[in-house]
């Protein structure tokens, strides 16, 4: 079977307008010339929008001379990166081997039923993203979640899902 070569669409897409892609312009200037630049614009531009819109691809490679196809590369080989929005608190379920044993698979379908979506889902209100991890690194207090910056631990199902209904009670 003879596979087909698919050249890249290197047009820039329609979506653009959606985003301020000017907000990018200092990043961009700072870090044009600079060798080894391809990670670092990638995070600033992450920092700016919160994720990489698809827009900002196109303008980094326009400007900078580097290549379509590795931007992607780079940005959907390591996990710190995410191609779509995400809710305004991430709650990482840890699922590490002592939270595995302490059931972090129930913690997770809880907080599925309690917040409407799955795993790397983001809520319809840009409130939450929900995501899997493999160690958040608190194994003594299996099972854990983090959102934001604050850690939850010796969790149950119900215990969970309160911490998750109070942010969205305090959120309204």
């Amino acid at each position: 079977m003879r596979v087909k070569r698919v050249e890249p669409n290197t047009k820039q897409p329609q979506t653009a307008s959606k985003v301020d892609l000017s907000l990018m312009d200092p990043l961009i200037t700072t870090l044009r010339k600079k060798r080894g630049n391809l990670i670092p614009i990638l995070q600033g531009v992450q920092r700016i929008y919160g994720y990489l819109p698809e827009a900002s691809f196109y303008k980094i490679a326009d400007e900078t001379g580097l290549k379509l196809a590795d931007l992607y590369g780079v940005a959907t080989f390591y996990a710190q990166f995410r191609l779509k929005p995400v809710g305004k608190n991430i709650v990482k379920v840890c699922h590490g081997t002592a939270c595995h044993v302490q059931n972090a698979g129930k913690i997770s379908r809880s907080m599925e039923d309690t917040l409407g979506i799955k795993d790397g889902e983001t809520t319809e209100d840009m409130l939450f993203t929900l995501e899997s991890v493999a160690c958040l690194g608190c194994c003594s207090l299996a099972p854990v979640m983090m959102i934001g910056d604050e850690t939850y631990g010796n969790l149950d199902q119900k215990s969970a899902a309160k911490i998750v209904k109070e942010i969205r009670r305090n959120e309204k």
